[in-house]
Protein backbone atom coordinates (compact mmCIF):
# COMPACT_ATOMS: atom_id res chain seq x y z
CA UNK A 1 0.00 0.00 0.00
CA UNK A 2 2.74 2.43 0.69
CA UNK A 3 4.43 1.32 -2.32
CA UNK A 4 1.32 2.31 -4.28
CA UNK A 5 0.64 5.82 -2.67
CA UNK A 6 4.15 6.92 -3.25
CA UNK A 7 3.88 6.73 -6.95
CA UNK A 8 0.89 8.23 -7.19
CA UNK A 9 1.05 12.05 -8.09
CA UNK A 10 -0.85 14.14 -5.17
CA UNK A 11 -0.82 18.22 -6.47
CA UNK A 12 -1.64 16.24 -10.14
CA UNK A 13 -4.37 14.06 -8.58
CA UNK A 14 -5.53 16.73 -6.27
CA UNK A 15 -6.31 19.01 -9.08
CA UNK A 16 -7.38 17.19 -12.02
CA UNK A 17 -10.17 15.10 -9.46
CA UNK A 18 -11.08 18.86 -7.39
CA UNK A 19 -11.69 20.54 -10.73
CA UNK A 20 -13.72 17.91 -12.32
CA UNK A 21 -15.75 17.75 -8.72
CA UNK A 22 -16.05 21.32 -9.16
CA UNK A 23 -17.69 21.54 -12.73
CA UNK A 24 -20.19 18.84 -12.87
CA UNK A 25 -21.72 19.92 -9.04
CA UNK A 26 -20.70 23.56 -8.50
CA UNK A 27 -20.78 25.01 -11.93
CA UNK A 28 -24.97 22.83 -12.40
CA UNK A 29 -25.61 24.74 -9.61
CA UNK A 30 -24.60 28.06 -10.85
CA UNK A 31 -26.44 27.95 -14.08
CA UNK A 32 -29.30 26.63 -11.99
CA UNK A 33 -29.95 29.46 -9.52
CA UNK A 34 -28.57 32.16 -11.96
CA UNK A 35 -29.04 30.78 -15.56
CA UNK A 36 -26.46 31.00 -18.54
CA UNK A 37 -26.03 33.92 -19.51
CA UNK A 38 -24.73 35.10 -23.08
CA UNK A 39 -21.66 36.60 -21.66
CA UNK A 40 -21.12 33.44 -20.00
CA UNK A 41 -20.80 31.18 -23.05
CA UNK A 42 -18.75 33.73 -24.83
CA UNK A 43 -16.16 33.97 -22.45
CA UNK A 44 -16.24 30.22 -21.94
CA UNK A 45 -15.34 29.91 -25.69
CA UNK A 46 -12.57 32.71 -25.44
CA UNK A 47 -10.66 31.12 -22.93
CA UNK A 48 -11.54 27.55 -24.48
CA UNK A 49 -10.02 28.44 -27.69
CA UNK A 50 -7.44 30.91 -26.19
CA UNK A 51 -5.89 28.08 -23.93
CA UNK A 52 -6.84 25.07 -26.12
CA UNK A 53 -4.95 26.54 -29.05
CA UNK A 54 -1.84 28.10 -27.17
CA UNK A 55 -1.26 24.25 -26.68
CA UNK A 56 -1.88 23.30 -30.40
CA UNK A 57 0.10 26.04 -31.37
CA UNK A 58 1.88 27.28 -29.40
CA UNK A 59 2.97 24.24 -27.46
CA UNK A 60 3.09 21.97 -29.68
CA UNK A 61 3.67 23.21 -33.17
CA UNK A 62 5.56 25.90 -31.97
CA UNK A 63 7.49 24.96 -29.16
CA UNK A 64 8.35 21.26 -29.09
CA UNK A 65 8.31 20.83 -33.15
CA UNK A 66 10.06 24.23 -33.99
CA UNK A 67 7.94 23.76 -37.33
CA UNK A 68 7.63 28.11 -37.23
CA UNK A 69 9.09 31.39 -35.91
CA UNK A 70 6.43 33.36 -34.00
CA UNK A 71 6.80 37.52 -33.21
CA UNK A 72 7.48 37.98 -29.40
CA UNK A 73 3.89 38.63 -29.19
CA UNK A 74 2.69 35.21 -30.19
CA UNK A 75 5.31 33.54 -28.40
CA UNK A 76 3.98 35.36 -25.10
CA UNK A 77 0.09 35.12 -25.82
CA UNK A 78 0.47 31.50 -26.56
CA UNK A 79 2.99 31.44 -23.21
CA UNK A 80 0.31 33.11 -21.13
CA UNK A 81 -2.67 31.32 -22.38
CA UNK A 82 -0.99 28.03 -22.41
CA UNK A 83 -0.31 28.29 -18.77
CA UNK A 84 -3.86 28.96 -18.10
CA UNK A 85 -4.73 24.96 -19.60
CA UNK A 86 -2.72 23.76 -16.55
CA UNK A 87 -0.79 21.14 -18.49
CA UNK A 88 2.75 22.28 -17.18
CA UNK A 89 4.79 24.83 -18.72
CA UNK A 90 5.99 24.98 -22.37
CA UNK A 91 9.79 23.71 -21.34
CA UNK A 92 7.97 20.76 -19.50
CA UNK A 93 4.94 19.97 -21.88
CA UNK A 94 8.09 20.07 -24.59
CA UNK A 95 10.44 17.84 -23.01
CA UNK A 96 7.29 14.84 -22.60
CA UNK A 97 6.49 15.35 -26.06
CA UNK A 98 9.68 15.06 -27.31
CA UNK A 99 10.53 12.19 -25.41
CA UNK A 100 6.89 10.84 -26.27
CA UNK A 101 7.81 11.03 -30.26
CA UNK A 102 11.76 9.54 -29.57
CA UNK A 103 10.24 6.28 -28.08
CA UNK A 104 6.81 6.35 -29.09
CA UNK A 105 4.43 3.15 -27.95
CA UNK A 106 7.83 2.01 -25.78
CA UNK A 107 8.30 2.11 -22.09
CA UNK A 108 9.94 5.23 -22.21
CA UNK A 109 6.95 7.15 -23.71
CA UNK A 110 5.55 9.35 -21.02
CA UNK A 111 1.92 8.07 -22.19
CA UNK A 112 2.72 5.02 -24.14
CA UNK A 113 -0.42 3.66 -25.63
CA UNK A 114 0.67 0.19 -25.09
CA UNK A 115 -0.12 0.39 -21.63
CA UNK A 116 -4.14 1.16 -21.71
CA UNK A 117 -6.23 3.77 -22.96
CA UNK A 118 -6.76 5.06 -19.32
CA UNK A 119 -2.86 5.38 -18.78
CA UNK A 120 -2.34 7.34 -22.11
CA UNK A 121 -5.26 9.25 -21.47
CA UNK A 122 -4.91 10.84 -17.64
CA UNK A 123 -3.14 7.72 -15.82
CA UNK A 124 0.32 8.81 -16.65
CA UNK A 125 -0.77 11.85 -14.73
CA UNK A 126 -1.90 10.57 -11.79
CA UNK A 127 1.03 7.82 -11.16
CA UNK A 128 4.49 8.23 -11.43
CA UNK A 129 6.05 5.31 -13.65
CA UNK A 130 8.78 6.68 -14.34
CA UNK A 131 11.03 9.37 -13.49
CA UNK A 132 9.88 12.84 -14.31
CA UNK A 133 11.19 14.16 -18.13
CA UNK A 134 14.53 16.30 -17.34
CA UNK A 135 15.06 19.86 -19.10
CA UNK A 136 17.78 18.43 -21.16
CA UNK A 137 15.37 17.69 -23.44
CA UNK A 138 14.68 21.08 -24.43
CA UNK A 139 17.98 22.76 -24.02
CA UNK A 140 17.22 24.18 -27.05
CA UNK A 141 13.60 26.20 -25.99
CA UNK A 142 15.85 26.97 -22.51
CA UNK A 143 17.75 29.73 -24.32
CA UNK A 144 14.17 31.57 -24.96
CA UNK A 145 13.71 34.46 -22.17
CA UNK A 146 10.03 34.01 -22.79
CA UNK A 147 9.93 30.77 -22.21
CA UNK A 148 12.26 30.40 -19.18
CA UNK A 149 10.43 32.92 -17.51
CA UNK A 150 7.17 31.62 -18.03
CA UNK A 151 8.80 28.10 -16.62
CA UNK A 152 10.03 30.03 -13.67
CA UNK A 153 6.85 31.72 -12.43
CA UNK A 154 4.47 28.91 -14.21
CA UNK A 155 2.31 28.16 -10.67
CA UNK A 156 1.39 32.05 -10.32
CA UNK A 157 0.97 32.96 -14.26
CA UNK A 158 -1.25 29.70 -14.39
CA UNK A 159 -3.36 30.83 -11.49
CA UNK A 160 -4.04 34.69 -12.16
CA UNK A 161 -4.55 33.83 -16.55
CA UNK A 162 -7.24 30.66 -15.83
CA UNK A 163 -9.55 32.01 -12.37
CA UNK A 164 -8.09 35.61 -11.55
CA UNK A 165 -8.31 37.35 -15.23
CA UNK A 166 -12.01 35.35 -16.16
CA UNK A 167 -13.43 36.60 -12.71
CA UNK A 168 -12.04 40.18 -13.09
CA UNK A 169 -13.47 40.39 -16.39
CA UNK A 170 -17.08 39.32 -14.90
CA UNK A 171 -16.50 41.39 -12.26
CA UNK A 172 -16.14 44.38 -14.07
CA UNK A 173 -18.83 43.38 -16.65
CA UNK A 174 -21.42 42.75 -14.03
CA UNK A 175 -20.51 42.38 -10.46
CA UNK A 176 -19.87 39.84 -7.95
CA UNK A 177 -22.66 37.20 -9.10
CA UNK A 178 -21.28 37.06 -12.43
CA UNK A 179 -17.67 37.31 -11.40
CA UNK A 180 -18.57 33.47 -9.53
CA UNK A 181 -19.84 32.34 -13.03
CA UNK A 182 -16.97 33.47 -14.71
CA UNK A 183 -14.88 31.97 -12.15
CA UNK A 184 -16.51 28.56 -12.19
CA UNK A 185 -17.73 28.58 -16.10
CA UNK A 186 -14.62 30.11 -17.69
CA UNK A 187 -12.82 28.62 -15.24
CA UNK A 188 -13.40 25.29 -13.96
CA UNK A 189 -15.39 23.64 -16.41
CA UNK A 190 -13.06 25.28 -19.36
CA UNK A 191 -9.97 23.31 -17.44
CA UNK A 192 -11.77 20.56 -17.68
CA UNK A 193 -13.16 20.99 -21.04
CA UNK A 194 -9.46 22.18 -22.39
CA UNK A 195 -7.56 19.47 -20.36
CA UNK A 196 -9.59 16.39 -21.49
CA UNK A 197 -9.55 17.91 -25.35
CA UNK A 198 -5.80 17.73 -24.93
CA UNK A 199 -5.54 14.54 -23.44
CA UNK A 200 -7.52 12.97 -26.31
CA UNK A 201 -4.74 13.37 -28.56
CA UNK A 202 -2.17 11.23 -26.31
CA UNK A 203 -5.15 8.52 -26.13
CA UNK A 204 -7.70 8.48 -28.82
CA UNK A 205 -5.30 10.11 -31.55
CA UNK A 206 -3.32 6.70 -30.88
CA UNK A 207 -6.22 4.47 -30.67
CA UNK A 208 -9.06 5.95 -33.48
CA UNK A 209 -8.71 6.17 -36.92
CA UNK A 210 -6.73 5.50 -40.11
CA UNK A 211 -2.88 4.94 -40.49
CA UNK A 212 -2.39 6.22 -44.32
CA UNK A 213 1.35 7.15 -43.81
CA UNK A 214 3.38 4.38 -41.45
CA UNK A 215 1.79 1.60 -39.28
CA UNK A 216 5.08 1.37 -37.33
CA UNK A 217 3.65 3.23 -34.65
CA UNK A 218 0.06 3.45 -33.21
CA UNK A 219 -0.63 7.15 -34.34
CA UNK A 220 -3.54 7.79 -36.50
CA UNK A 221 -5.96 9.62 -38.72
CA UNK A 222 -9.20 10.49 -37.53
CA UNK A 223 -12.30 13.50 -39.02
CA UNK A 224 -13.65 13.20 -35.58
CA UNK A 225 -10.31 13.34 -33.61
CA UNK A 226 -9.56 16.86 -35.78
CA UNK A 227 -12.70 18.62 -34.51
CA UNK A 228 -12.25 17.85 -31.56
CA UNK A 229 -8.68 18.76 -31.06
CA UNK A 230 -8.36 21.70 -33.86
CA UNK A 231 -6.67 19.63 -36.03
CA UNK A 232 -4.03 17.38 -34.17
CA UNK A 233 -6.73 14.51 -34.75
CA UNK A 234 -4.61 13.83 -38.09
CA UNK A 235 -1.38 12.28 -35.90
CA UNK A 236 -0.52 9.43 -38.22
CA UNK A 237 0.69 12.64 -40.58
CA UNK A 238 2.23 14.22 -37.87
CA UNK A 239 4.39 11.43 -36.32
CA UNK A 240 5.73 10.53 -39.98
CA UNK A 241 6.53 14.13 -40.77
CA UNK A 242 6.71 15.83 -37.02
CA UNK A 243 8.33 19.22 -38.32
CA UNK A 244 5.85 20.26 -40.87
CA UNK A 245 3.35 23.04 -39.58
CA UNK A 246 -0.06 21.53 -40.62
CA UNK A 247 -1.23 18.04 -39.33
CA UNK A 248 -4.26 18.12 -41.52
CA UNK A 249 -1.90 18.40 -44.70
CA UNK A 250 -4.95 17.98 -47.28
CA UNK A 251 -6.88 21.14 -48.42
CA UNK A 252 -10.18 19.79 -47.38
CA UNK A 253 -8.96 18.48 -44.26
CA UNK A 254 -10.27 20.47 -40.96
CA UNK A 255 -7.07 21.44 -39.29
CA UNK A 256 -7.82 25.08 -37.34
CA UNK A 257 -4.36 25.11 -36.01
CA UNK A 258 -2.93 25.33 -39.39
CA UNK A 259 -5.39 27.96 -40.77
CA UNK A 260 -4.46 30.24 -37.68
CA UNK A 261 -0.97 29.11 -38.54
CA UNK A 262 -1.33 30.55 -42.02
CA UNK A 263 -3.08 33.46 -41.31
CA UNK A 264 -1.05 34.82 -39.10
CA UNK A 265 1.71 34.05 -41.15
CA UNK A 266 -0.06 36.36 -43.69
CA UNK A 267 -0.09 39.16 -40.98
CA UNK A 268 3.36 39.12 -40.19
CA UNK A 269 3.20 37.00 -36.94
CA UNK A 270 4.92 34.28 -37.81
CA UNK A 271 7.27 33.39 -40.62
CA UNK A 272 9.57 30.10 -41.93
CA UNK A 273 6.35 27.72 -41.92
CA UNK A 274 8.25 23.99 -42.29
CA UNK A 275 6.40 21.92 -44.99
CA UNK A 276 7.06 18.61 -46.19
CA UNK A 277 7.72 18.27 -49.87
CA UNK A 278 4.60 16.91 -51.52
CA UNK A 279 6.50 14.19 -53.28
CA UNK A 280 7.80 12.79 -50.26
CA UNK A 281 4.30 12.68 -48.43
CA UNK A 282 3.10 10.81 -51.59
CA UNK A 283 6.24 8.09 -51.49
CA UNK A 284 4.90 7.75 -47.83
CA UNK A 285 1.55 6.64 -48.72
CA UNK A 286 2.75 4.63 -51.30
CA UNK A 287 4.75 2.61 -48.79
CA UNK A 288 2.65 2.06 -46.49
CA UNK A 289 -0.31 1.31 -49.37
CA UNK A 290 2.53 -1.43 -50.75
CA UNK A 291 2.44 -3.00 -46.61
CA UNK A 292 -1.54 -3.27 -46.83
CA UNK A 293 -1.98 -4.69 -50.11
CA UNK A 294 0.86 -7.21 -49.41
CA UNK A 295 -0.66 -8.38 -46.42
CA UNK A 296 -3.88 -8.62 -48.23
CA UNK A 297 -2.17 -10.63 -50.25
CA UNK A 298 -0.78 -12.59 -47.70
CA UNK A 299 -4.27 -13.23 -46.06
CA UNK A 300 -5.77 -14.48 -49.80
CA UNK A 301 -2.92 -15.95 -51.59
CA UNK A 302 -4.93 -17.80 -54.46
CA UNK A 303 -7.02 -14.94 -55.44
CA UNK A 304 -2.96 -12.98 -56.67
CA UNK A 305 -2.41 -15.32 -59.57
CA UNK A 306 0.22 -14.74 -61.98
CA UNK A 307 -2.09 -12.50 -64.41
CA UNK A 308 -2.69 -10.33 -61.26
CA UNK A 309 1.26 -10.24 -60.38
CA UNK A 310 1.96 -8.92 -63.61
CA UNK A 311 -0.31 -6.44 -64.06
CA UNK A 312 0.68 -5.13 -60.60
CA UNK A 313 4.40 -5.10 -61.32
CA UNK A 314 3.83 -3.48 -64.40
CA UNK A 315 1.22 -0.64 -63.14
CA UNK A 316 4.31 -0.38 -60.54
CA UNK A 317 7.16 -0.05 -62.68
CA UNK A 318 4.80 2.78 -65.04
CA UNK A 319 4.18 4.77 -61.76
CA UNK A 320 7.71 4.74 -60.52
CA UNK A 321 8.84 6.14 -63.74
CA UNK A 322 6.43 8.59 -63.72
CA UNK A 323 7.12 9.76 -59.81
CA UNK A 324 11.12 10.06 -60.91
CA UNK A 325 10.19 12.27 -63.89
CA UNK A 326 8.03 14.88 -61.31
CA UNK A 327 10.69 14.51 -59.50
CA UNK A 328 13.26 16.01 -61.40
CA UNK A 329 11.39 18.23 -63.15
CA UNK A 330 10.33 19.61 -59.64
CA UNK A 331 13.68 20.27 -58.53
CA UNK A 332 14.44 21.87 -61.49
CA UNK A 333 11.16 23.87 -61.17
CA UNK A 334 12.24 24.89 -57.62
CA UNK A 335 15.80 25.66 -58.26
CA UNK A 336 14.90 27.93 -60.80
CA UNK A 337 12.02 29.88 -58.51
CA UNK A 338 14.87 30.18 -56.06
CA UNK A 339 17.18 32.09 -57.87
CA UNK A 340 19.70 29.03 -58.17
CA UNK A 341 19.06 28.68 -61.96
CA UNK A 342 19.39 31.57 -64.84
CA UNK A 343 15.73 31.11 -66.72
CA UNK A 344 13.81 33.39 -68.71
CA UNK A 345 10.14 33.83 -68.36
CA UNK A 346 9.28 31.81 -71.00
CA UNK A 347 11.39 29.11 -70.15
CA UNK A 348 9.67 28.84 -66.82
CA UNK A 349 6.62 28.92 -68.08
CA UNK A 350 7.07 26.16 -70.29
CA UNK A 351 8.99 24.29 -67.00
CA UNK A 352 5.72 24.86 -65.03
CA UNK A 353 3.93 23.41 -67.32
CA UNK A 354 6.09 19.84 -67.66
CA UNK A 355 5.68 19.99 -64.02
CA UNK A 356 1.98 20.37 -64.34
CA UNK A 357 1.94 17.33 -67.15
CA UNK A 358 4.51 15.36 -65.05
CA UNK A 359 2.14 15.55 -62.33
CA UNK A 360 -1.08 14.34 -64.26
CA UNK A 361 0.68 11.64 -65.53
CA UNK A 362 2.02 10.53 -62.12
CA UNK A 363 -1.65 10.68 -60.98
CA UNK A 364 -2.81 8.86 -64.07
CA UNK A 365 -0.32 5.85 -63.11
CA UNK A 366 -1.02 5.93 -59.17
CA UNK A 367 -4.85 5.24 -60.26
CA UNK A 368 -3.89 2.33 -62.69
CA UNK A 369 -1.49 1.02 -59.78
CA UNK A 370 -4.08 1.15 -57.07
CA UNK A 371 -6.89 -0.44 -59.88
CA UNK A 372 -3.70 -3.35 -60.53
CA UNK A 373 -4.52 -4.02 -56.72
CA UNK A 374 -7.97 -4.28 -57.22
CA UNK A 375 -9.26 -7.57 -57.69
CA UNK A 376 -7.08 -9.07 -54.12
CA UNK A 377 -9.76 -9.16 -51.75
CA UNK A 378 -9.94 -6.68 -48.63
CA UNK A 379 -8.06 -8.64 -46.23
CA UNK A 380 -9.77 -10.26 -43.69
Amino acid sequence: MNNLLSKIRVTNTLFLIGTFIVTFTAVPLYIWHHGLSGFQIGLFFYFTVSTAMSITLGYHRLFSHLTFQASPIVKLYTLLFGAAAFEGSALAWSADHRRHHKFVDHDDDPYDISRGLFHAHIGWLLFRRSPDTPLTWVRDLQKDRLAWWQHNHYVKIAVLMSFGLPTLIGWLYGGPIVALGSFLIAGFARVVFVHHMTFCINSLCHWIGDRPYSSHCSARDSVLMAILTFGEGYHNFHHEFQHDYRNGVKPWQIDVTKWTIWLLNKCGLVRNLRTVPEEKIIKAQIVEQELQLEARVSAHPSAFSDSIKAMVDSARAQMNEAMLRWEELLIEYRAAAAGQTEISRREMAELRRNVKQAAGRFNRSLRDWKNAWSGIPARA
